[in-house]
């Protein structure tokens, strides 16, 4: 690879390295982008890989989704892949894109482009450039405007007209232009930037992050369907923390997810407590350190969110003390507010939202004197959260006092034995009633309907509260219940 600087060389070694790790992490893909440099080069036309293709080649991070652009119109493009691709889709191309599938590598091609906005919404007018600097220029980070040529022979040269590689090699973010012309075209752009803090570990430049505190009202103009995909990228990043603290810095977060900076409540030395927002980034990076298999949406929403419900139900008690009496009720429903409003599925709503009602229900535990039907209420509440459950609640616990800490570790272990050897002698993860409905019916001579359904909750409850019956025994304590509820004249 040959670098193709504009001031003629990097400085140090960092750059070169990173070059070398390119080359290692493309080759690959050797024959693929052979092939496809071949078709490009006999219809006259250039491919260069490009954007964060480049950027994660760099970075030794590159995946199987691969990123070109090229001088050749978005039809022409479409017909040199049929018929080498495995499968071929245009639902790009009024954009100037055309997707394809082969071998297991996702392959997106797009056309130069020399896009100009309205600064009203943020779908630009789509204009084809003439050349890879027009495409480059036009791009969100200086990071993601480098670009490598591909020829018959595969891998070509390395292009960064905008100094792109100085950039990854210091970790910094920064725009190809005036970052305010940058986030005016595109405001998405601002939060994409916390989002890249996250996942790739890098800092703001000065002028970025200035650019964002003066215009973090334009993230109105994004649609929240755009606001929660680039959220959810940001909380599976390696780093969601250093991510949000970006959103809450520049007050981005104020107008997607203001329940998070209103977490920073003010502490006065009358009235002493936890500060809500950094114990909730501390819930967040110890419920991570408790993932088993990859990052876990579910379970970081709700480590941040747990403690919403705070600031509405804050309390100055008598004697300098303070309350949150019912904030994991507040902050469910405030979950489900926010979340609904962002547009997130209605089965991510429901368990982050059930997470952060249920994280204080542990605290009830005390010194192991529950019975063993409030055991199994806990279980059965959380249902197939109940995993996640025992994370959030692990993850919960922040005090600097060693001996509280190890506490209620103990005490966790200790819910978590009798969870697990009352799971011997039960199935709580299936808990029904001892009868069925059609056992309750014929037992009772009822049809279908409502006296049905609340002779079933009976036998639920009693399942919760005794454990598992024999059939006799069932219908006996349905038998007295039903001859002792009151009937209407």
């Amino acid at each position: 690879m040959v670098p193709l600087a504009n001031d003629g060389t990097y400085p140090g070694n960092a750059a070169s390295e990173r070059l070398a790790a390119a080359a290692v992490a493309l080759r690959k893909y050797d024959s693929l982008l052979a092939e496809l440099g071949a078709r490009f080069g006999a219809m006259g036309s250039e491919l260069h890989l490009v954007g964060g293709s480049v950027r994660d080649a760099l970075l030794g991070r590159l995946g199987t989704d691969l990123d070109f652009t090229t001088d050749a119109l978005p039809e022409a493009v479409r017909e040199t892949l049929l018929g080498w691709a495995d499968a071929v889709w245009d639902t790009g191309i009024a954009f100037g894109t055309v997707s394809a599938h082969k071998g297991g590598v996702q392959i997106e091609i797009t056309t130069y482009r020399a896009d100009s906005y309205d600064r009203i919404g943020r779908k630009p007018d789509v204009n084809y450039g003439s050349s890879l600097r027009d495409d480059l220029v036009r791009r969100d980070f200086r990071v993601n405007a480098m670009a490598v040529e591909i020829t018959v022979a595969g891998i070509g040269e390395f292009a960064d007209p905008l100094g792109g590689l100085n950039d990854l090699a210091a970790g910094v973010l920064d725009t190809p232009g005036a970052p305010e012309d940058s986030f005016h075209d595109d405001p998405l752009r601002m939060l994409r930037a916390a989002r890249f803090v996250a996942q790739l570990g890098f800092t703001l430049s000065a002028r970025v992050d200035a650019a964002i505190r003066d215009m973090s009202e334009q993230i109105n103009r994004v649609t929240a369907e755009r606001i929660r995909a680039e959220l959810d990228k940001l909380m599976l990043g390696a780093d969601p923390i250093a991510g949000i603290e970006v959103l809450v810095n520049t007050g981005i977060a104020d107008r997607v997810l203001p329940e998070v900076p209103a977490m920073k409540l003010e502490i006065d030395e009358h009235h002493q407590h936890k500060d809500v927002y950094a114990h909730s980034l501390t819930v967040l990076r110890q419920a991570m350190e408790r993932e088993d298999d990859g990052p876990d949406l579910v379970l970081r929403w709700a480590a941040l969110l747990h403690d919403i419900g705070k600031p509405a139900t804050r309390k100055h008690e008598p004697g300098g003390g303070v309350s949150f009496h019912h904030h994991e009720v507040v902050g469910a429903k405030m979950t489900r507010k926010r979340m609904r409003a962002l547009k997130y599925p209605k089965q991510l709503i429901e368990d982050v939202s059930r997470l952060v009602y249920l994280h204080l229900r542990f605290h009830g535990y005390g010194r192991g004197q529950w019975t063993d039907s409030a055991v199994r209420r806990y279980v059965t509440d959380a249902g197939p959260l109940l995993s996640r459950l025992n994370k959030l609640v692990r993850a919960d616990c922040t005090t600097r006092n060693k001996r509280r800490a190890m506490a209620l570790q103990r005490a966790y272990d200790d819910l978590e034995q009798r969870i697990s050897v009352i799971q011997e002698r039960e199935d709580l993860a299936r808990i029904r009633p001892d009868l069925d409905g059609n056992a309750i019916m014929e037992l009772l001579g009822l049809s279908p309907g409502p006296e049905v359904g609340m002779a079933w909750k009976f036998l639920k409850e009693l399942r919760l509260e005794r454990g598992p019956l024999s059939r006799e025994e069932a219908e006996e304590a349905l038998l007295d219940w039903w001859h002792s509820k009151p009937r209407a004249d």
